[in-house]
Parts: C-alpha cells; sequence; structure tokens
C-alpha cells in the first residue's frame, strides 16, 4: 500500500455513556449531558499503530479534527485535500465536540481523497459514518458532483477499513480495535466484500432495533475484521430463571444491554431496558420503615414470613412473591410464604442509565451482569458504553450470561473499553453461564 486516505467523525461515539445510544441529531443533547469526544483518541491509537508499521506511507486527510490532528499526532505528515471550514460558516474548533463538521463533510473528504488515487479509506467512527463512506465508494451519494469523477467512486474497487468510535457498530467493516486496524491497514494483500449496515437510532433508543443493509464493498481481510452482529435464537428462559434464582440481598445489579439480560431482568419483574442500562439491587430480608414493631415497620420471622404492625390476615392466607402487605394488615399464626422463589424483591435504582447515574447510585457489592454481542464476542466496549472503566472498578463480580448457541459463534470474547489497565485485567478465563445450573470457560482476549 502506497497511499491512505484517513477520515475522522469528530462526534462519533460521544452519546454513548450518556446514554443517549447514538449522536444522529442529538449532539447538542450530548454535549449538555457533559459528553466527551472519544473518536479522536482512537484514531490517534490506530494511527500509531499504523505509523509503527508503516512510517513512509502517503497520508491525505481533512483539515483539524477530521484527521489532520490525529496524523500529525501519529508522526505523519499528511497532505491535507479537504478543509469542512470552507464548506461552512461554521469554525472548525480545536475541540472535537464543538466542531461544526457533518455527515456532508465526511463525504466529501472521501471524494477528495478518492481523487488523490488512495489504496485504503481509512475512517474513524460508527455506522452512520461507514454508511457515509460507502455511499462514495459506491457511487449512490446524491452530492457527489456529476463531473467528480474519480472511476473509483463508482466502481467500487478502493477498499474501506473501519476504526470503531461510534455507539452502534454492527457492520462487518470494523477492525476489532483501534490498534488492529493500523495493524491491517499496513499488513492487508487482499479484500473481500463485507456488509455495511446501520440502524434507526430513534427507534434504537426506544428499545428497537432495526438494522438495514446499506451497501456491500471491499473490506481488507484479516481475522481481527469483525463480523456483523448476529442474533441468538437460543432459549435463555432456565438460564433467566437459574441466575434470578441466585441473587444476593443487598447487592447491587447492573444489568447491560440484550435480550439475555433482559430475561433476567424480566424474571426478576424488572421491565428491561434493551439497549440500555439499569442497576437494581436485591431487598435485605428485612426492610425497616417505622419504629421498632410499630405500625409501618416490617419484620420477617425465622422463617422469612413478612408481617406489618397493626394487620389483620386470615390464618390459611399464603403469601406469594411478589405480592404486598398494606401496613395496617397483620399476618396471623398458620399464614405461609411460597418460598419458590427467594431473593426477587429489590428495587430499581435507575434505568436506561447514563454512566454518571449509574455511578451516582452504585454501593457495594456490585455484580455487572453482561452478554456478548453474538457473532463479535464483546462484552464491554460495544453498545454498552455506559459501563465504563469507572463502573467497571466499582464491581467486584462480572457476570457473563449467553445461550449455548450464541457462544458456539464467538470464537473468544473481546473488551474495548478505552481503558488499556482495565482491559488487561478483563482478559483471561472466565465462566460463562449458559443455563440454569451450566457454565462454560471461555477466553478474554
Amino acid at each position: 500500500m502506497d497511499s491512505i486516505g484517513v477520515v475522522v467523525n469528530p462526534i462519533a461515539g460521544m452519546g454513548g455513556r450518556v446514554g443517549l445510544k447514538g449522536t444522529d441529531g442529538k449532539l447538542e443533547e450530548a454535549r449538555r449531558r457533559g459528553a466527551e469526544p472519544r473518536a479522536p483518541e482512537r484514531a490517534r491509537e490506530a494511527l500509531q499503530s499504523l505509523y509503527r508499521r508503516a512510517p513512509d506511507i502517503t497520508v491525505y486527510t481533512a483539515a483539524g479534527v477530521m484527521g489532520e490532528h490525529a496524523t500529525r499526532d501519529a508522526g505523519y505528515d499528511p497532505d491535507v485535500v479537504y478543509d469542512p471550514a470552507e464548506a461552512t460558516t461554521e469554525t472548525t474548533s480545536t475541540d472535537p465536540s464543538a466542531a461544526g463538521t457533518t455527515a456532508a463533510d465526511t463525504r466529501a473528504a472521501v471524494r477528495a481523497m478518492l481523487e488523490q488515487g488512495v489504496d485504503l479509506i481509512f475512517f474513524v467512527g460508527g455506522d452512520g459514518t461507514a454508511v457515509d463512506v460507502a455511499a462514495v465508494l459506491e457511487g449512490t451519494d446524491s452530492a457527489a458532483e456529476p463531473n467528480g469523477d474519480p472511476a473509483a467512486s463508482r466502481d467500487g474497487e478502493t477498499p474501506m477499513l473501519g476504526v470503531p468510535a461510534g455507539v452502534k457498530v454492527y457492520s462487518s467493516v470494523f477492525a476489532v480495535t483501534p490498534a488492529d486496524a493500523g495493524r491491517i491497514a499496513a499488513e492487508f494483500d487482499r479484500v473481500e466484500t463485507r456488509e455495511v449496515n446501520d440502524i434507526d437510532e430513534d427507534a434504537y433508543r426506544e428499545g428497537e432495533v432495526r438494522t438495514e443493509l446499506q451497501a456491500v464493498v471491499p473490506v481488507p481481510v484479516a481475522p481481527d475484521v469483525q463480523s456483523g452482529k448476529r442474533v441468538s435464537s437460543g432459549s435463555v428462559d432456565a438460564l433467566a430463571a437459574g441466575f434470578a434464582r441466585e441473587v444476593e440481598p443487598g447487592r447491587t445489579y447492573v444489568f447491560g444491554p440484550g435480550s439475555t439480560v433482559g430475561a433476567i431482568e424480566s424474571e426478576l419483574g424488572i421491565e428491561p431496558s434493551p439497549l440500555g442500562v439499569d442497576v437494581w439491587r436485591g431487598a435485605t430480608r428485612a426492610r425497616e420503615t417505622g419504629g421498632a414493631n410499630g405500625a409501618g415497620e416490617s419484620t420477617v420471622n425465622e422463617t422469612g414470613r413478612r408481617s406489618e404492625g397493626g394487620d389483620t390476615d386470615e390464618a390459611d392466607d399464603t403469601i406469594e412473591a411478589g405480592d404486598t402487605i398494606d401496613a395496617d394488615d397483620t399476618i396471623e399464626a398458620g399464614d405461609t410464604i411460597d418460598a419458590e422463589q427467594p431473593g426477587r424483591r429489590g428495587d430499581v435504582l435507575a434505568r436506561d442509565a447514563s454512566e454518571s447515574e449509574i455511578l451516582s447510585v452504585l454501593a457495594d457489592p456490585v455484580t455487572i451482569v453482561v452478554s456478548p454481542i453474538g457473532g463479535q464476542g464483546f462484552i464491554f466496549g460495544r453498545g454498552n458504553h455506559q459501563i465504563s472503566p469507572s463502573v467497571i472498578r466499582q464491581a467486584d463480580e462480572i457476570a457473563v450470561v449467553a445461550a449455548e448457541d450464541k457462544l458456539d459463534d464467538i470464537d473468544s470474547l473481546r473488551v474495548d473499553t478505552d481503558d488499556a489497565d482495565i482491559d488487561d485485567q478483563l482478559r483471561g478465563w472466565l465462566q460463562v453461564r449458559t443455563g440454569r445450573f451450566t457454565t462454560r470457560l471461555a477466553k478474554v482476549i
């Protein structure tokens, strides 16, 4: 490879940790919530990896935060072929979160790079950015000038490779990590066609995934280019039931996104956020709400039965898990409690929570419950950025759950948290719960 075109979407991924599940149309809200840019740093990491292996290639890029800064930081002296400041009345700031760049700038930058005859488009972003790049490569970009050539923008021969930086990374055109992206770009010698998918972000924020094939493009071939996300069809009912029976009173559970974890939440009587993060704490055996043995106080005897001061109940009543008892009722001798579902009472502390909301309600001990992305194997760093390194540090237990057929499609589990120390701590062998009583060993790499 003699030359490469580098384009960075500077706001990619900003909505992740603040719980927005993307930044399409939500940039101002992400800023209001205190979102921090992550794409520029991931761009630098990828380009440093590339520079170590290919320091002499020619690099074409866009001005400022759209690529120039990251390529210079990596050691290159790039040729700037597109400047977003010349195409907009807004000033391109050195602060990525304040950059006035748009998808139109991404497409224009890619066209300018193709005019230079680059051997690879190396982009940093998520699925939305991938769609913009692919539209130019396939010649379906409606903004392209009629006489703007190049032939490569119409014949689809120029490959593209993504550095994962967005909230949504469902397409199979991304490297697994930024460092992998740099290595693949430097060493690849053949390509194969891969799919570019995108989802409806408004539906995504409501907990529904609507994926749509947007393009089929050439991508460098390597084991570290991830496959597209696949959905497991295996039953998780037994897994969810088994996990729910073992929740500990007083323990805080951080439930990650996905249908498998959602099944556990449903088993506990929680309305899950399918694509968000929920925080729940198991109730302690006795919860005091009033004076000692007075009205409004809940007590539990040696059999685990709860009674409220002043109540009157029939002697043959049975109280089952999930029942509530009014404060002016009394449970008489002979009443029984169904113990089939122990430990299921608890409190939802945060729903569809951002990183800051999660941190504000955590209290030891803490378990994080996650399920790997089908076909990719990520347990952290894809679709659950709210569970940040700061959150992970608070946990004394990581519980990974997955149906057997999902694990069968995954070679290894993966982590990509933006924190090298946390990634190293998470790597190694761990037990993945696959059923009511069954587990399998899986390696995190």
